[in-house]
């Protein structure tokens, strides 16, 4: 008898069973997605606070930055900058030094969930590729500034590893991370504030 394969599904608290091979939009609950982020801590925890800095609130920095940077873009595209980072709810944060050693199997897994995510959320499964360049600099900007804040980094180091940002505005944002459960809901109210903004379908 062949061994059986290895599980590749997981139960959310929503009930939902999502196979993380072959993921499908019916299967993801933005309360899911909201809980997990706010759960994940960015930089391996290695952050300052009495709270890990989690992923909920990194997006909900990176969605406020995008907007700062393309005050007219759509409701939509402001939601895609929510959920760039949403697929980490299930498989976690990993510092780019690991996805590197990972190899291409991460990156897979990785897009495998985000057109899931975005096809249950009414987004294109792939993003046009403008906007996705306009959130990969949001992220870049919330990179430094999380570095610098609230990593240990100096500001040279984020300076060569993120860069700095040249909007001024941007430096001025300030970082305290939360408790999860406050994360979370606050993830969820910028959610559905976004979510009501999006033409019906």
């Amino acid at each position: 008898m062949p061994p059986r394969p290895p599980r590749a599904w997981q139960r959310m608290l929503s009930g939902r069973r999502l196979d993380l091979l072959d993921p499908t939009p019916v299967d993801i609950e933005i309360e899911d997605i909201a809980h997990g982020l706010a759960f994940v801590a960015r930089w391996n925890g290695q952050t300052l606070g009495d709270w890990p800095y989690s992923v909920a609130e990194h997006s909900l920095l990176v969605e406020e930055i995008f907007a700062r940077l393309d005050p007219r873009a759509a409701a939509r595209w402001r939601l895609a900058a929510l959920l760039h980072d949403a697929p980490e709810y299930v498989i976690g944060d990993m510092i780019s030094p690991v996805k590197a050693a990972v190899g291409p199997g991460y990156g897979a897994l990785d897009e495998r969930l985000s057109a899931a995510i975005h096809l249950r959320f009414g987004l294109p499964a792939i993003l046009p590729p403008a906007v996705k360049k306009k959130i990969k600099k949001a992220d870049r900007i919330s990179a430094w500034l999380e570095a610098v804040q609230i990593a240990g980094f100096t500001r040279e180091e984020a300076d060569r590893f993120f860069g700095r940002p040249a909007e001024a505005a941007m430096a001025a944002l300030r970082i305290a991370p939360r408790a999860p459960v406050e994360a979370r809901a606050a993830f969820l109210d910028r959610y559905r504030a976004l979510a009501a903004a999006l033409p019906a379908r």
